[in-house]
């Protein structure tokens, strides 16, 4: 049966375009499109799409006031078409709190140019978004508390990876450790200028300092670092200390930044003095990489099915044997801890 999708965008033409780029998989069905919110509204109670491809700017209402109102109401698969600009991707991580599944980049202020850019991403994040669990969601915006219940710091390394939902799933995770935690590196799969406002949000919400990282950085408790978009991060040592080297490259296993890329120099580098977690996220990326840290020694951890959005990396993780624990996103913190 056709994936059933409801177009939301206030540009005719955009509407036009992104109906013949979805429109070109014949697994996939535009039931309507909507020129803002109150159409939508309409629309989704009579034709229940599937998936919806939501625009940001929209009259009336806005599209992440709207998405806002939809996952409270009536919870299902969005993705956002979204400007690659400083702004736009502030307003795509709002997007991704609120519960979007995934976005699209415009790669252009025309969204004509960008349709064969676009083509492939949109329709292969559609099909992944009308298979992921959607959740209600009630947002907070309060810091966590500077919890210290780590008695002493450690040079252990903790180093975590994600995609689909990933977002929200590092949010969670970040939020529940303390400010003394481990030196953390992380790879989420997000292009370039999406990075540096995805650890600034971050940096609001959790007790430990997140940032972007930059090549050479130190690795050091109480500091989480993020793999830039278009960038693959590894792990180096220089003596007792840990830094990360930024690079550019291939892409390894579909993905810049790779969380393959990332493990395997953790397993190389750290061994037995890491701690790998996988999160949420489509496709295979970080599941070999982790069971190289933990044939190093590392203890790593997998996200379960029941709480992921998309269980593809954390699923392909456990099968093929890399994964010590797994357990529901709630319990993601509490388990790196018990590793410490």
């Amino acid at each position: 049966m056709a994936i059933k999708v409801l177009i939301v965008d206030d540009s005719a033409t955009a509407r036009a375009v992104l109906r013949e780029i979805l429109e070109s998989d014949p697994s996939i069905e535009v039931v309507a499109t909507a020129s803002d919110a109150y159409v939508a509204r309409d629309k989704i109670v009579e034709l229940k799409p599937d998936v919806i491809c939501l625009d940001v700017e929209m009259p009336r209402m806005d599209g992440i006031t709207f998405l806002k109102k939809l996952m409270h109401y009536m919870p299902m698969p969005v993705v956002m078409v979204s400007s690659l600009t400083q702004s736009g991707a502030k307003t795509t991580l709002e997007a991704l709190e609120a519960g979007a599944v995934d976005f699209v980049p415009k790669q252009h202020s025309h969204i004509y140019d960008a349709k064969d850019e676009m083509k492939d991403e949109l329709i292969s994040k559609i099909k992944t978004a009308s298979k992921a669990k959607v959740f209600k969601r009630e947002l907070s915006n309060q810091k966590s508390p500077n919890m210290t219940s780590l008695a002493e710091t450690t040079n252990k390394i903790l180093a975590i990876g994600a995609s689909t939902g990933g977002t929200e799933a590092l949010k969670e995770v970040l939020m529940g450790l303390p400010r003394n935690s481990p030196g953390t590196v992380i790879v989420q799969h997000m292009p370039a200028n999406f990075t540096a406002p995805f650890a600034q949000r971050l940096n609001s919400l959790c007790a430990m300092e997140v940032r972007e990282a930059k090549n050479g950085d130190s690795i050091t408790p109480g500091v989480v670092l993020v793999a830039p978009g278009d960038y693959h991060m590894v792990v180096r040592r220089s003596g007792a200390r840990y830094y990360v080297e930024i690079g550019s490259g291939e892409k390894i296993s579909g993905h810049k930044p790779s969380v393959d890329v990332l493990f395997n120099s953790v397993a190389r580098i750290a061994g037995a003095n890491a701690i790998g977690v996988i999160l949420t996220g489509m496709g295979a990326d970080g599941a070999r990489g982790l069971l190289a840290m933990k044939n190093a020694g590392a203890k790593t951890i997998g996200q379960d099915e029941a709480s992921c959005v998309v269980y593809g990396m954390p699923k392909i993780a456990f099968d093929v044997g890399a994964v010590d624990k797994q357990v529901a996103l709630n319990k993601v913190a509490n388990s790196i801890l018990s590793f410490i």
